[in-house]
């Protein structure tokens, strides 16, 4: 097994990048949080974070806060495993072009 057999394609893109970077830092981010730390579209974000969901890497919560709409995003432990194994291979990678 190659060092790039645990990249995963899934994190390819800076956006899901960026939002798994985010949860597994913090127990749960909400939409607005994720939109404002990551300066992207409503749509844009909306789109990145349904690619995660759909692989079961995020939860999603949908509360209410004084009446108003308040969706929260988890990261799930296959998400977090998953994560982080991609994280690994791409710390092995960069060791290995450095020697």
């Amino acid at each position: 097994m190659s060092i790039i057999d645990n990249i995963n394609k899934l994190f390819d893109h800076r956006i899901r990048l960026g939002i798994m970077s985010i949860l597994m830092v913090n127990e749960k981010v909400n939409f607005k949080r994720l939109k404002e730390l990551l300066e992207v579209t409503d749509g844009n974000l909306a789109s990145h974070i349904k690619a995660l969901e759909k692989a079961e890497y995020i939860i999603v919560e949908k509360s209410f806060i004084d009446r108003k709409p308040n969706t929260q995003y988890i990261a799930t432990k296959l998400g977090r495993a998953e994560f982080k194994k991609h994280i690994e291979a791409l710390e092995k990678i960069i060791k290995k072009q450095m020697k």
